[in-house]
């Protein structure tokens, strides 16, 4: 059967997925260096979660393959699958199980980081809400949670390498180029996700980081007068 090229990604799902992959590796260096870092650690913290919170909303607006209904599977799907039956674009049933824990894992792992401390000198932007044994517990989670995200980040890229080299099935050319060569014959390109959608999602992360970065907190009282507090 002659191979046909369809749209698989579009431009903000790739984007999404670079951006994520780049500050990830980031949000992993400057964590474990800290110090100095540890400043510019919250500021990728948000920017991951501005990340996911478009790709939440993405999956809902976005073009075909990139929309959640298209790749979140049910038992029998994945059954399917195993058994070597299922055929389909995008994501498989796997590896839509993989993306949606990924994004659970990266969803987690900002919040905690929110109300988070180092008992030093940083504090996350929403610590001020929750008492200090709160922020303490979640500042513990954070850590924590590095280490399984960190497992599941190299199962995703062991599993995309087997699928590329072994099963000769490119799964890294069309998160580059967008598009991807198939036997399938129902398969189509995708549709969906125009400019609309697109300013909608960044709109909605860009008001959800705002508000992840203290935007609804009272501002900090005002300094003193010069002279109103003794020297000693």
């Amino acid at each position: 059967m002659q191979e046909h090229r369809i749209k698989l990604w579009d431009l903000p799902t790739r984007l999404f997925h670079w951006l994520l992959v780049l500050l990830v590796a980031l949000a992993f260096v400057t964590g474990l260096t800290g110090g100095p870092w540890i400043d510019w650690h919250g500021l990728i913290g948000l920017a991951i979660f501005g990340l996911i919170v478009f790709r939440l909303v993405w999956g809902f607006v976005g073009s075909t393959y990139a929309r959640f209904g298209q790749f979140v599977p049910g038992p029998r799907t994945i059954l399917t699958y195993l058994r070597g039956r299922w055929h389909g674009m995008g994501h498989n049933p796997l590896g839509g199980l993989s993306v949606l824990v990924l994004l659970a894992l990266m969803l987690f792992q900002s919040l905690t980081g929110l109300f988070a401390n180092d008992d030093i000198a940083f504090s996350g932007p929403l610590k001020s809400l929750v008492s200090s044994e709160t922020s303490g517990w979640l500042s513990s989670l954070h850590r924590q949670a590095i280490w399984i995200i960190g497992g599941f980040v190299a199962l995703h890229v062991l599993a995309t390498l087997f699928h590329t080299w072994v099963r000769r099935d490119n799964l890294i050319r069309p998160m580059i180029t967008g598009y991807k060569m198939t036997r399938e014959p129902m398969a189509h390109s995708a549709r969906g996700g125009g400019p609309i959608a697109f300013v909608l999602a960044l709109a909605i992360a860009a008001g959800a980081v705002w508000i992840a970065n203290g935007g609804l907190l009272p501002p900090p009282p005002p300094p003193p007068p010069a002279g109103s507090v003794p020297d000693w």
